[in-house]
């Protein structure tokens, strides 16, 4: 049994983050020692590894709730963690193509830019009016 500190420490996480999970439900409550500490065992640490390595992949919490759902009933079909890591995946998808049109306009921008007086920056130009962008692709709210 681990102290939150330690539990911390050992799977990348912060004390506050912890606590999060715990007041979410992600991760169930710990037990306590006599002076009030909270206790964590392996199980503890087996699932905050579980959740941190979700979310260092990106997953959701709501995904990262499905999954720990379906870890926890290791007898159930794994097509739901397909159906979660398939739609996880097209969502990378669209935001890699999202970040390539970004990077073509970027890439536009920055060559189109004489290198002279802000008042003749294309940069500039291009970041205060949409209109000179050549596609409606490649920002968060598209």
């Amino acid at each position: 049994m681990v102290t939150i500190g330690p539990l911390a420490r050992t799977s990348g996480t912060t004390v506050q983050t912890i606590r999060y999970y715990e007041q979410i439900g992600l991760m169930p409550a710990a037990d306590r020692s006599a002076g009030n500490q909270r206790l964590y065992g392996q199980a503890h640490i087996d699932r905050l590894v579980f959740i941190r390595h979700c979310r260092d992949m990106g997953f959701p919490l709501e995904a990262v709730r499905e999954l720990l759902a379906l870890a926890d009933d290791p007898d159930h079909a794994c097509a739901d963690a397909d159906r979660i890591a398939r739609r996880h995946l097209a969502e990378v998808e669209r935001k890699l193509a999202t970040l390539g049109a970004l990077k073509t306009e970027l890439q536009r921008m920055i060559a189109e830019c004489g290198g002279g007086r802000i008042a003749d920056c294309r940069v500039i130009e291009v970041l205060s009016d949409h209109q000179h962008c050549l596609a409606d692709d490649h920002g968060p709210s598209r």
